[in-house]
């Protein structure tokens, strides 16, 4: 009788194993029924915010006579710009560098002898920030005409940003799942099944780019200042079940 139970008990413990293998399986071949598609988010825009910055310095004798002609040279910068519409207090001045100028000495044959000492250089950096960004851009471009009242002015290319950037992104964020899902749907319509629930959505890299410009995107994003006219965008990776 005790053989007879065990053979049962030993029976009926195969039979579970079964039923819960098979369970197993089938919830292992249900999660692997999915698809994966990535949607992409694009859309074009203009900068709304221009930064540009300069140099200007003077050369002098001693430090006194340079500082007096910077101040001078700060003085005419400020009333140019300002004759340009650029009000004073968008005029951001850095503080004043200072070096050295010194040119190198050799002997007829070649060899280092020291330097001689020319008198110093002052330099300071303006920045100027704002909104009005064809204003700036044209001050930018007819800048040089500071070097007919004798001004060594150096000027940077503009920077263009966009203020509504956090906005834009919500927005292809958006645009990219939307794009995902129309792709999965129609994958899944093409395949006989039917699309299910959505399992994991993972968000890439948010680039900015020139308009025709052929910058490459870059695994750490790509941001362009250089450029007015840019182009945004994000893709949305997303898995779904299927049927």
């Amino acid at each position: 009788m005790k053989q007879h139970l065990t053979a049962v008990i030993f029976a009926l413990a195969i039979v579970l194993s079964s039923i819960v293998l098979g369970n197993a399986f089938l919830k292992r071949s249900q999660a692997q029924a999915k698809i994966s598609v990535t949607g992409l988010g694009e859309t074009d825009f203009i900068s709304d915010l221009i930064v540009w910055e300069g140099l200007f310095e003077k050369q002098a004798y001693t430090l006194g006579e340079a500082y007096s002609g910077l101040e001078k040279d700060r003085k005419a910068v400020t009333e140019y710009l300002n004759s340009k519409g650029i009000a004073s207090e968008e005029i951001v001045f850095s503080a004043v560098q200072s070096r050295q100028n010194t040119r190198a000495e050799y002997s007829p044959e070649g060899r280092f002898m020291g330097e001689t000492f020319l008198g110093y250089i002052l330099s300071q950096n303006i920045s100027i920030e704002s909104k009005e960004v064809e204003k700036v851009e044209k001050i930018a471009r007819e800048i040089t005409e500071l070097l007919n009242k004798e001004i060594q002015f150096y000027s940077q290319a503009p920077r263009y940003y966009f203020t509504q950037l956090a906005d834009l992104k919500i927005e292809l964020i958006s645009k990219a799942t939307e794009d995902a899902r129309i792709r999965a749907e129609t994958i899944a319509k093409n395949s006989g099944a039917t699309l299910g629930d959505l399992i994991v959505a993972n968000m890439g890299i948010f680039q900015i780019t020139g308009q025709n410009s052929g910058e490459d995107y870059s695994w750490g994003g790509t941001f362009n200042t250089s450029s007015k006219a840019k182009t945004a965008s994000i893709t949305m990776k997303l898995d779904y079940q299927i049927k």
